[in-house]
């Protein structure tokens, strides 16, 4: 089976590298196979007692900036391979689920993901963001170690 729409979640760690770069192998190799990159960023929050601590603007500039330096380093990645017609996109939220509504929103067919990402003890205690999308997605998905 060939893949024509093909997503890969970006993140700018080791193995979102890997999972780019095969999705560019991936799409190179399939004539009118399209790339999209995705890059999903979350704000910090702070739970204290039973709510949320407010998190300084400043911190959540931080972490905007910081998401959008790594599209701009996905779309430099893209443009070294030769994919300029390929999209990046930036969302904000939890990163599984809003992989899963780009796809059903943007009709994809392939998912490309690494196995890890940048999340650490957060990650292990949450259960992993590739694992959510693995067990809830509803077309295949490529994890890529």
């Amino acid at each position: 089976m060939l893949f024509k729409k093909i997503v890969a979640a970006y993140d700018g760690s080791k193995a979102g590298n890997k999972a780019l770069d095969k999705a560019i192998d991936l799409c190179k190799m399939t004539p009118g196979a399209t790339l999209e990159v995705l890059h999903v960023y979350d704000f910090p929050r702070f739970y204290v007692a039973d709510g949320f601590a407010p998190v300084p603007t400043s911190v959540n500039q931080d972490f905007y900036e910081l998401a959008q330096r790594t599209v701009d380093e996905a779309s430099h990645r893209l443009k070294l391979a030769g994919l300029n017609d390929a999209k990046v996109e930036l969302a904000q939220g939890q990163p599984a689920e809003m992989i899963l509504e780009y796809v059903k929103e943007h009709g994809n067919d392939l998912i490309v993901i690494g196995s890890r990402g940048l999340g650490g003890i957060r990650e292990f205690v949450l259960g992993s963001v590739s694992h959510n999308v693995v067990q809830h997605a509803h077309i295949p998905v490529l994890v890529v170690k």
